[in-house]
């Protein structure tokens, strides 16, 4: 019990959480200590106070032997890292019970958790034994080398480490957020935990220095795009040096763009770290969660836009130079949904983060619901906005963006395969951009953005499209290439941009291990086996470049760096994902059904006010399989965690009623147990049960006139309940109500 509420109150969940712990009923005294027990556990949870000292593993981090290449260690110790402990909440449990009552029984909960990271130990401990092939040798030769400290201690990897390139290293000596994420997925799934954890510690303290470009500075949680280790004279003598952590915040950069992705792979990585490792204590620093609440402050800032995606400059993600990917593009809104889901686990759960947690949860649901209804596109999605009208004025308009079919781009018709579709790459008053980019559509299907029929449809069209998106190398960052004069009006004739070159049409091999991840979550191993194979066959060859030019892939980027960490780092990663997929759930996020059944508005009466529900429960239509058995679960979970619940049987009906609210997220079981009670001759709960997913399915059409009712009323009769129903299916004889007999008048 203590774990099911602990992983509750992980979830955003506390009030419902604490408060199913204080209904829970013993039938003896004996039950008092489990009670002290999950309290115990609830305040630990809640404790930020951990030991900072101490190591993941349990020793420090050993590099490989082969590191000629390393930053020289000039100073004794590095700058602490510890974070000051806060005082815990009040003990309410008596401490004799809790002290002297038996001990409790491991919770089923508790023991899945703890098989789940002995699991992927295991796992880890294989990865470790297997044997390598003489390219991951190398690979692994290089990523040591790569490898930079800081005052003794490993903190990250170089974006690469070209021997040809040594007096032209611009920035590529720098430990790049984002280029690291690979290198410390490699180093994890190989157990090396330590690395990663003093990365994201250090990042985490650039992330208060003072950021200023033309005395402006921007947001408090905004993370470096970059780091490097610099040595300076010590109080002035040439001969004693100290080392110091250079940050760089896009005050440096070309173009002087922020990096708003940073932030959300810091999040990423940081689960990640936590669920391999299972150091849940660094989450639950004050410091790191300090640094969680500045990025999504950051993020979920109020502002001018009316759409719930992130509004960004060009060049701000991956594709730093200009593109066209201005506005809401996919990369970054697919990364700051996978950064919400992260967060959501990780985030401490107490007075002052109520408001943050429920600020996560309304945007998770608008941006799930904004980006699946409006940047999908498919065969038949194309030919509605084909035959769109323009210039309406309502609320009810069917082209709410206003897009030209003008837009369409004479490629796209031709181009996109009858089975299959893609997330575009952005959107904004009327403008689509139809260009296909990897990174977002692969990053929307590990986090979930994507429904399940949807991230099908992609990995459908990248099988259909194999030439054009993989070709000789995977993969390409996007298709097609800008050409002509609309390479030159919107790069601004970019020498690095060419067509088919870098950023504009390139193949990109560090997209290789996110491809895999993809492929795994969705069964399609073998579609990434074939993607490793591919680029099996040059890389080691070609000397491990950034990235390829031309159409197909075939030329080394004319001004790409060679031995470049990222596309080595991806390489190893791709391979151990793909020799034990079990690793891949520190990344994966499942499908959610709370958020899809979530509110992101206020419902109201007003046609001004759309609700998203009706959106969720069509996916849902769309991909049945989301509802499959080891979900369901999820649909009873909410009128089993609930205050004050009580089951009320009303004509055959059953209801939840807490607190006079109707549990938005019982819906679909309760509902799907009153089609039962009345459609069959079985009015059991337990029997209803069983056969509540198939009515689900089958009863669609009724279940949403139902639910738009309890929308306005919140909650109906049996009575007003049958009516509706009768209105879509017969109901059998005896679950009918009796016409009403006329009263009798008054004499």
């Amino acid at each position: 019990m203590a774990a099911a509420a602990i992983s509750h109150l992980r979830r955003g969940a506390q009030r419902p959480a604490l408060l199913y712990l204080s209904t829970r009923r013993f039938s003896s005294a004996a039950g008092v200590a489990p009670i002290a027990t999950v309290a115990a556990a609830a305040r630990r949870l809640l404790s930020t106070s951990v030991d900072s000292g101490a190591s993941s593993t349990g020793e420090s981090y050993k590099p490989p032997l082969f590191d000629p290449f390393r930053v020289a260690n000039l100073a004794s110790s590095a700058p602490p890292l510890e974070s000051p402990p806060i005082e815990e909440p009040p003990n309410d449990a008596p401490p004799s019970e809790e002290e002297s009552g038996p001990p409790a029984a491991p919770d089923k909960d508790q023991v899945t958790c703890q098989h789940e990271l002995e699991g992927l130990t295991a796992w880890v401990e294989t990865v470790r034994s297997r044997e390598e092939s003489t390219q991951e040798k190398e690979a692994w030769s290089l990523l040591g080398r790569s490898v930079v400290n800081y005052c003794g201690t490993a903190v990250g990897t170089v974006a690469a480490n070209d021997p040809s390139m040594a007096s032209q290293m611009l920035n590529y000596d720098q430990v790049f957020i984002r280029d690291f994420v690979p290198s410390a997925i490699a180093f994890l799934l190989k157990g090396e935990g330590d690395i990663v954890k003093n990365f994201l510690l250090h990042t985490l303290q650039l992330q208060s220095w003072e950021k200023t470009v033309d005395c402006y500075s921007p947001g408090q949680g905004l993370m470096p795009a970059s780091f490097k280790v610099r040595s300076i004279p010590l109080d002035g003598n040439s001969e004693a040096f100290e080392e110091v952590l250079d940050p760089d915040f896009g005050e440096s950069a070309i173009g002087r763009v922020a990096p708003v992705d940073s932030g959300l792979w810091w999040i990423i990585l940081l689960r990640a770290y936590g669920k391999i490792t299972g150091d849940y204590a660094l989450q639950e620093r004050v410091d790191v969660q300090t640094g969680i609440r500045l990025i999504l402050n950051l993020c979920l800032s109020d502002g001018f836009d009316m759409f719930p995606t992130l509004l960004v400059t060009d060049g701000s993600c991956m594709i730093d130079r200009r593109m066209g990917i201005h506005g809401h593009p996919l990369e970054i809104q697919s990364l700051f949904y996978s950064a919400l889901r992260c967060a959501r686990e990780m985030v401490s759960i107490n007075d002052g983060s109520n408001n943050l947690i429920r600020a996560i949860n309304n945007r998770l649901s608008a941006l799930s619901f904004h980006i699946r209804e409006y940047y999908w596109v498919d065969m038949k999605k194309i030919n509605e906005i084909y035959r769109y009208k323009t210039e309406e004025y309502s609320h009810d308009a069917i082209n709410k963006f206003n897009i030209y079919p003008e837009q369409i781009p004479s490629w796209l018709a031709d181009w996109i395969p009858e089975k299959g579709g893609y997330l575009i790459g952005n959107l904004q008053p009327a403008h689509m951009d139809f260009r296909f980019f990897s990174l977002g559509n692969l990053w929307a299907i590990i986090s979930s953005l994507a429904t399940q029929r949807q991230a099908e449809g992609i990995l459908n069209l990248i099988e259909a499209k194999w030439d054009d998106i993989v070709a000789n190398m995977p993969l390409k960052i996007c298709y097609p290439a800008l050409e002509y004069e609309e390479w030159c009006i919107i790069t601004g004739s970019d020498p690095k941009n060419t067509p088919w070159s870098y950023h504009n049409g390139g193949s990109w091999p560090t997209l290789l291990w996110q491809f895999t991840l993809a492929c795994i979550k969705m069964g399609r191993r073998d579609l990434a086996q074939r993607a490793v194979e591919v680029a099996e066959k040059r890389l080691s060859d070609d000397k491990w470049p950034e990235y390829y030019d031309t159409r197909t892939g075939r030329f080394i980027g004319k001004q790409s760096r060679l031995y470049q960490t990222w596309t080595f780092a991806g390489y190893l990663s791709s391979k151990m994902f793909l020799d034990c997929p079990e690793l891949a759930s520190i990344l994966i996020c499942e499908e959610d059904l709370e958020l899809l059944e979530g509110c992101a508005c206020s419902v109201n009466k007003s046609a001004r006010t759309k609700c998203s529900r009706r959106a969720a429960r069509s996916q849902l239509t769309e991909a049945p399989e989301v509802m499959r058995a080891s979900h369901a679960s999820q649909l009873l979970h909410p009128a089993m965690f609930r205050i004050k619940q009580s089951w009320v049987k009303l004509s055959g009906v059953l209801l939840l009623f807490v607190d006079q609210k109707f549990i938005t997220q019982s819906w679909l079981f309760i509902l799907a147990i009153g089609f039962h009670c009345l459609l069959s001759t079985c009015t059991g709960k337990a029997q209803a049960y069983e056969i509540a997913l198939s009515q689900i399915r089958n009863n669609r059409e009724a279940m949403d006139n139902i639910v738009e009712v309890l929308l306005e009323k919140e909650t109906l009769s049996g009575d007003e309940f049958r009516a509706i129903l009768s209105e879509f299916m017969e109901i059998p004889v005896e679950n009918r109500v009796p016409p009403a007999m006329p009263a009798a008048l008054p004499a």
